[in-house]
């Protein structure tokens, strides 16, 4: 079995930690057959639900939807100023993001490859997919290759076969839709998979993603009429086909990115290890190293209604841009435990998702010379 790295959406090194209190994380590494345990056992009531790690927020139509370790899902119907347990959730696993195609329609991903979704805005879930189905997946797709005698497909089935093997240990970290039927999700070990139906079916995209050493993927990212996947060892990559095809782009940094956000004209800002932080103005045909002043990671980010950006880095700091990510500011606030995730209001507020769960900031504390 391989060793994995553990990559949460948008936490990457404290946070880990914290899955201890689930399994030890030597007991996966060792037995998978701990795994089936947590995705047949449903979530359990939480005391102090709100101070659970949680790892990424979705708007569902006046609702907001957050989710986190051993499958705690939280609701707030006054805009993240108060939260609640959601009623039903089948798995115990932890959820790394979340999001709703409506008020009602959402999905949520997870370890142990979890696809979950929910029909009535969160208040119960229902798996649809777990890491077992998912390997199948891409072994199916890694054949239809092979059949095709597309160049790459034989090592792309034995890699398949391994996944299959290896059970469903392999996590989704990230899960966006362009529309109610377009859907993408991502994971660990370079897997990806697509939906043309909203959701019915699944369908590999791997093999269709010239990412040959396996890196993690962690955000999908939606920016017009492109898609693109960031990840780790500087792995970055676009389609301009909506998924048909995707080529490597060619950003000069190695390090892992750990998300990334639109800017105007289909501008694109990642972001990542060590307080990188790069921009490309022309979709990501060329880019430019924004300066920071500190190298410390950053693991969330927002784009405001209003254009202003905000990144969220694994000290608690704050910082905000005004002129379309060319330069930021540190505001005088801070987050205390690291941020996973960060969604706007409706008023303009924002609500942060972190190792202690969730907080709502007033849109007033978002500004320079703002106070805590």
């Amino acid at each position: 079995m391989a060793v994995f790295k553990y990559p949460f959406k948008h936490t990457r090194l404290a946070v880990l930690l914290l899955t201890a209190s689930l399994i030890p994380l030597q007991l996966l590494a060792q037995n998978t057959s701990v795994v089936p345990d947590v995705l047949d056992m449903p979530a359990m009531a939480a005391r102090h639900a709100q101070n659970s790690l949680q790892l990424g927020i979705s708007r569902a139509g006046d609702r907001l939807v957050s989710v986190g370790e051993r499958g705690i899902v939280l609701l707030s119907d006054d805009e993240g100023r108060s939260w609640r347990q959601a009623g039903h959730v089948p798995v115990s696993v932890t959820l790394t993001d979340v999001e709703f195609v409506s008020a009602e329609h959402g999905w949520a991903v997870g370890h142990s490859g979890v696809l979950l979704f929910s029909g009535d805005g969160g208040e119960t879930w229902e798996r649809r997919m777990d890491g077992s189905q998912a390997a199948q997946i891409v072994l199916q797709g890694a054949r239809e290759q092979l059949a095709l005698g597309v160049e790459g497909a034989e090592r792309a089935v034995r890699n398949a076969e391994f996944l299959v093997e290896d059970g469903p240990d392999k996590p989704f970290l990230d899960i966006a839709f362009a529309n109610r039927q377009t859907g993408y999700l991502v994971g660990a070990y370079g897997l990806a998979l697509h939906t043309r139906d909203g959701g019915e079916s699944w369908q590999s995209l791997g093999e269709r993603i010239p990412n040959a050493q396996g890196n993690h993927l962690y955000q999908v990212l939606l920016n017009g009429d492109q898609l693109m996947l960031v990840g780790e060892q500087g792995a970055v990559f676009r389609s301009d086909d909506h998924g048909l095809s995707f080529e490597k782009l060619a950003v000069p940094y190695a390090g892992t990115f750990f998300g990334a956000l639109t800017l105007e004209n289909q501008g694109v800002l990642l972001f990542g290890l060590q307080g990188n932080v790069w921009r490309s103005l022309d979709a990501g045909d060329s880019w430019d190293q924004v300066e920071m002043d500190q190298p410390v990671t950053f693991a969330a980010g927002m784009r405001s209604r209003d254009g202003t950006l905000l990144l969220a880095d694994e000290s608690g700091h704050l910082l905000r841009s005004d002129n379309n990510g060319a330069s930021f500011v540190e505001l005088p606030i801070s987050l205390g435990a690291g941020a996973t995730a960060l969604l706007e209001t409706s008023n303009g507020a924002m609500v942060v998702s972190s190792m202690r769960g969730v907080r709502r900031l007033e849109a007033s504390k978002l500004v320079a010379g703002g106070r805590q």
